[in-house]
């Protein structure tokens, strides 16, 4: 195992002495943990460090890996230009990983670079590091790869952490991994971003997963605990799991503190050897297949007829027909609809129409299913390799109504349209990590590009949905 050893940590830009100016003795217990892992990290003397990161450019649906020979970075953005971290990449370990994901199908590589600068996600761990080396007369002159998350699944995000493994092998290349990100945003009423009763639950959980080295676990947190805590390290740690995967580790919890109103923790991670039962990325696979399996046996036809249409448009290119046997109420009834498509648990596209504009409601779910798949402007097309891994929901809209104020509303019950001039707004009802009215509506502006300023008129429907 050509990974010496793993390690969680958080990035507030506080924590540096040029940046804190004496607030960062509020985190002083964050401080010695990241001095106790600097110092493990220079003993260990890595040949590579590689940093996953939730600052550097973020895909939808591709990882980034920043390309060239190296890069710099520096704190300007925060007061303090002097502290700068310059770093040469592993371009060999970087063309392994590439290839690995190209014959593997995962989404990975080095196009897409939109700033080559080091984030600070990067940036601060770094410098902790090369303290460290500096501290013990050692010269800091291991090489980096620095990894960008994306918006795939975490079954994906632990893929690459599997590949990252093996390409680490294939090179005998000695290896610490930092899982750079800070756990929830929302832990105090009167922090910078305010309190989520999701927060304090994730960061718990975090700590425990961490704590006993079940990575699976990690695979296993739902979207709305995610999104409602407001973490940005998640996908960080799960990369980091994945390249530890079918090995035994032994794990350290160094402090968590979350005075600031956003959670810090810092971890270890150390292999121990080979053990084929933490195969956690295998195990999750032939438990989503069967998950899925169950919830193709229970689709109604509303479903089934989405599913129908987009699989027809993407391996056939045409638009199918109405299948015999629909439902009167599909065939004779017109309504507006929106289908929306889902992989473990991740948003893969969304389009649907907020009146009636085809001859019922059958016809309307077939075009907006294939719609879904290929004109959501978010995403990527859909290709015919994800089709056996998508969650279908179709939504019938109800009429809409005027409505004179926001405390009309109920985001589980109401979706909401918010018109100004010729802009207009849509969101659906009861939707993940939607907690609020006013959530609701800012959400519903967005999309318009309606400023928070303007005046605008609302409207509420109700909608069925059907799985």
């Amino acid at each position: 195992m050509s990974i010496l050893a793993g390690y969680m940590v958080p990035h507030p830009p506080m924590i540096l002495p040029e940046i804190g100016r004496g607030e960062e003795k509020t985190i002083q217990k964050t401080i010695d943990s990241y001095r106790a892992v600097a110092a493990e990290i220079a003993e260990l003397e890595p040949e590579t460090i590689i940093v996953t990161t939730p600052h550097s450019v973020m895909y939808s649906d591709y990882f980034h890996i920043s390309p060239g020979k190296g890069a710099y970075g520096d704190m300007s953005r925060f007061g303090a230009r002097g502290v700068s971290v310059n770093v040469a990449y592993d371009r060999d370990l970087i063309r392994e990983i590439c290839d690995l994901a190209e014959k593997s199908g995962l989404r990975a590589g080095t196009l897409g670079e939109r700033n080559k600068e080091l984030d600070h996600a990067v940036l601060i761990p770094l410098r902790f590091v090369e303290k460290a080396y500096r501290d013990r007369g050692k010269r800091p002159d291991f090489k980096v790869i620095r990894i960008g998350l994306s918006g795939q699944s975490l079954l994906d995000h632990y893929a690459l952490g599997i590949l990252i493994q093996q390409a680490v092998s294939a090179l005998a290349r000695k290896t610490v991994f930092i899982a750079s990100g800070d756990l929830s945003h929302y832990l105090k009423e009167d922090g910078p971003y305010g309190f989520h009763r999701e927060g304090p639950v994730y960061d718990a959980r975090i700590m425990k997963t961490m704590e006993t080295g079940n990575f699976g676990e990690l695979l296993e947190y739902e979207p709305a605990l995610l999104s409602g805590a407001g973490e940005c390290g998640h996908r960080s740690f799960t990369i980091m799991a994945g390249a530890f995967d079918m090995t035994g580790v032994e794990t350290r919890v160094y402090s968590y503190e979350s005075v600031t109103g956003v959670g810090y923790g810092v971890c270890s991670v150390h292999p121990t050897g080979y053990d084929a039962g933490r195969g956690f990325g295998e195990r999750y696979v032939e438990k989503y297949d069967r998950r899925l399996a169950e919830r193709k046996d229970q689709e109604d036809e509303y479903v089934r007829l989405a599913r129908l249409s987009l699989e027809t448009f993407v391996r056939e290119q045409r638009i199918t027909g109405l299948p015999d046997g629909l439902p009167e109420e599909m065939t004779q009834r017109r309504a507006g609809a929106f289908v929306s498509l889902h992989i473990d648990g991740n948003l893969r596209g969304c389009i649907g129409t907020v009146g009636p504009t085809r001859e019922n409601v059958a016809e309307e779910i077939i075009h907006n299913a294939v719609s879904a798949a290929s004109r959501d402007p978010r995403f990527s097309p859909v290709t015919e390799a994800e089709l056996p891994f998508l969650e279908y929901s179709v939504d019938v809209l109800g009429e809409t109504e005027k409505i004179r104020s926001p405390e009309e509303l109920d985001v589980k019950r109401y979706g909401v349209i918010v018109t100004c001039g010729g802009r207009q707004g849509l969101l659906l009802p009861n939707l993940d990590g939607v907690r609020d009215v006013e959530q609701q509506i800012s959400i519903a502006r967005q999309k318009a590009g309606i400023r928070p300023d303007e005046e605008i008129e609302l409207e509420r429907f109700e909608v069925v949905r059907h799985y």
